[in-house]
Formats: C-alpha cells, structure tokens, sequence
C-alpha cells in the first residue's frame, strides 16, 4: 500500500466529510483567535510548506473575493497553474481550496486533514486549540505545497491581516483592495486602526497594491509601506482607471499605469466598484510582469478579465422573476451595491431581502440600502450570532420615519425560505428582486435557487 493510500485509509477520518465536520467543529469551540503562534509552531512541524509557495497575498475591507477571481483567471488562462484560497464560501467546503478554478477534491482534502489531524492535536496541546480556519489554511498550505504544486497561489486573508493565519506567508506582491469598517470588534474602532491591521501584511521589499481612498488610511499604508521599503502602487497614483461604457454585464474601462496602458478592458462582473477592482488586478499583474517575468499575452488577458465571475456578488441567479444576490453586509459594501443598483440594473420596483449577523454596522448598511426600496423584507440566516429579523425592522422603520419614507412596506420573516417566497410572489416581470447582507444567508439562497438543497456552512 502506497504513503498515499495508507493515509486515506489509514487515518483518523475515513472519508472528507468526516475530516469537514472534524474542521469545521472548530467554529464555535475555539472561535476567532487571532495570532501567528500557532501557525508558526504548525509551520515548523510540518516543515514550512509554505516556503514552496510563491504567493500574491490579498488584503482589505471589500473587495478582496473579486480581486482574486481576476487573478486567479488571468494566471490561469496565460497557461500557469493557479492556487486559490478565499474566504467563506458560498455552498461548499471545498470551495475555499481549488487549483485552476477546481475546488480541492475530497481524496485530496482527506488525505492531507488525516496528515495534518495528529500534528494540530500537539499544538493544541502547546498552545491552545488552533480555529477552523487556521486548520484550513493549513490545508490549503499543505495540498498546494505538496499535492497541486501550483505556479502562483492567490491567497486571500480571512480577518485584518497582521495577526491573520495566512499572514505566515513572504509573497511576492501585497494587495490591499480597501479599508472600511469591518470586523471593529476585533481590528480597532478607527480606520487608522483598522488600516494598521491590515497593511501589516506587507513585507520587507515586497511591493504593495492598493486602492485605499480616505487620507489618513493612505497615511498609514504609505507608513507601513516606506518601513518595509516596499514600493506601493497606489491606485489615483501609480495607476488609475477611466468608464468608457457600462451596462449590465459588461463593463469597460482603460487603465493607465507605470509600466503601460491597457486602453479597451471588458469586464462582465457589474457594479462600479468592479472597475476598480479590475484595475487592481490589472496593477497586481503587471507588478508580476515587471519583477517576477510573467508572462501574459494581451488577448489572454483581456480574455480572462472579461470571463472572470465571483458567485455571490451581484449575481443573478434567476430570470423569472428576477433575483439579484449580492454579498454587501458592510456600509462600504451597501454603498457599492446602491450605486450599482441605480446605475446598472432597471427596474420597475425593487424588493429587498436582508439578514444579518449581529456585529455589523446595520445602520449604516440601512442608510444606503433605504432610500432605493420600495419592499423590506426582513429575515435570519441559519447561522450563529444572528441579528433578529424583528429588531433589524425596528431600526428599518425608525430610519424611514427620519427620511420621511412613510410607503416602504417593511415585512418581518424569520425565515428565509418563506421571505424567499414572499419575495418571488411580489415580485412582478418588471420589477428586481434582491438578497443581500451576510453571506451565509447568500450562500443558502443560492443553493436553493440553483440546487434546491442547502448549502454548508462555515467560515
């Protein structure tokens, strides 16, 4: 029997859905422990998978999950093979490892968690029982290092980045998309702070992409970035974007930036800040280009930029009647989703569907989301620390009583699967349907939509 088979075998879980469940247990027995102890000490066992890896680490508020998908096309498309590990999914596991635009394979995923099991229980033993998604980035680390072998691996953080577990890792290019507020809980209560968190990512000479906006985060980036000697390409700076056409599902723009201009860039993926995002991956890869040799032909690129797609993010997953999903469970992220909302999509009326975790900003996300409406409907996903749908159309209704809104009608369901059809009911050919706030309600509603089963859960 081969070290392969054995482990399968062999080891603590017989099959992928047991090492999942054994992965994902870890979500509210240890929780968000953020710190790089435990991830170093992991690191060291299983010794440094991550040095195999050339990595471009991608940080930020919003923003980050599309920022990857380009990359992840276009690498892919110029003939490399591509890791990619995002954060959460949308339906499954597996999704947050894939090679190639493939989730991880459950042989895969079960021979390296049955690896991976024993050397995890020692650190818990050291030093506390590592979260699930330390364990997962332990996965990802050891099936691209050791199973895939990939050329480049697209590495999103999971939460701030200086004491996040994928922050283990020297890349070869930081991104930094954006800074909102986010996850204040843990990453402080200013965007100053926040803005630390997250651009301590960047490492010593290696250059930064970003395209923070608000003076004192670029203050800060600019910090982190001249203390590292790192060389930050700063969106509106080194590189910039300009709308040439948008409509719905194609998007183009010309991008300027250091090395050379892109004049006619399609993208299908809608809303404005795509645009931005886009010319964030545009920056990244000729960053790549320059420094590490990369080679892309411009047809494959423009080809990959205008293919990419991100589920979950102003998708469409029906016609009849339309329903509109979107992932926006920040201010920042409502601002967007409004603006694409008024100025890509028509619509006779437009009915709302949101829930919830309870430590988001759900005022600010309301002050954006209201004032385009004409249906609210209220509801909870299956998930912990759920925001109750009846104190979200509580503070809905006295915020359309401050803006003089008297004709929103405002409905309480709990349950998503019965919001889900009220909303299909009311909503007629001409009008828009949408979902939005946390992503564990976006990815139940889109595996029901598509699939008609419920999607998994986990962070």
């Amino acid at each position: 029997m081969s070290e392969a088979q054995l482990s399968v075998n062999e080891g603590p879980f017989r099959t992928a859905r047991e090492a999942i469940d054994w992965v994902v247990r870890f979500i509210p027995l240890a929780g968000i422990k953020p710190g790089l102890e435990r991830m170093e000490r992991l690191m060291e066992l299983l010794d440094h998978p991550h040095r195999r890896l050339k990595f471009i680490h991608v940080a930020g508020t919003n923003g980050k999950g599309s920022v990857c998908a380009y990359l992840t096309e276009v690498i892919r498309t110029c003939g490399y093979d591509v890791g990619t590990f995002t954060s959460p999914y949308i339906e499954s596991y597996n999704e947050r490892i894939r090679l190639n635009g493939v989730n991880i394979p459950d042989e895969d995923l079960l021979k390296v968690t049955n690896k991976i099991k024993p050397i995890v229980d020692q650190v818990a033993e050291e030093f506390g029982q590592p979260s699930m998604f330390e364990i997962s980035t332990v996965i990802a680390i050891e099936y691209f290092a050791r199973t895939a072998y990939p050329d480049f691996v697209v590495w999103e953080t999971g939460l701030g980045g200086r004491l996040d577990s994928t922050n283990i890792v020297t890349p070869l290019v930081s991104v930094i998309t954006n800074i909102g507020h986010d996850h204040m809980e843990f990453l402080g209560d200013t965007l100053e702070k926040i803005a630390a968190e997250k651009a301590a990512i960047i490492k010593a000479g290696v250059p930064v992409v970003s395209a923070v906006e608000q003076p004192e985060v670029v203050r800060v980036v600019e910090e982190a970035a001249k203390s590292k000697n790192s060389t930050l390409y700063l969106l509106g700076r080194e590189f910039r974007y300009e709308t040439i056409s948008t409509r719905e599902n194609e998007q183009t723009f010309r991008f300027t930036g250091t090395f050379r201009d892109i004049p006619d860039v399609a993208i299908s993926m809608n809303g404005p800040h795509q645009l931005k995002n886009a010319a964030v991956a545009l920056m990244t890869l000729e960053v790549l280009r320059q420094y590490y040799a990369l080679i892309v032909e411009d047809e494959d690129l423009l080809r990959a930029m205008k293919s990419a797609q991100w589920p979950g993010r102003l998708e469409m997953v029906s016609q009849e009647p339309r329903i509109l999903i979107d992932g926006a469970h920040n201010p920042e992220g409502a601002e967007s989703l409004a603006a694409a909302l008024k100025g890509t999509y028509s619509y006779n009326r437009l009915h709302f569907m949101m829930g919830m975790l309870t430590n988001k900003n759900h005022t600010g996300y309301l002050r954006h989301i209201l004032p385009i409406v004409d249906t609210l409907i209220l509801t909870e996903p299956n998930w912990l620390k759920k925001a109750a749908a009846e104190d979200l159309a509580g503070l809905a209704k006295s915020l359309l009583a401050e803006c003089g809104r008297h004709d929103v009608e405002v409905i309480v369901e709990p349950d998503w699967k019965t919001g889900l059809e009220r909303l299909k009911h009311m909503t007629a050919q001409d009008d828009l349907a949408v979902v939005s706030g946390t992503l564990y309600l976006i990815g139940d509603v889109r595996s029901w939509i598509k699939h008609q089963s419920d999607s998994e859960k986990g962070w």
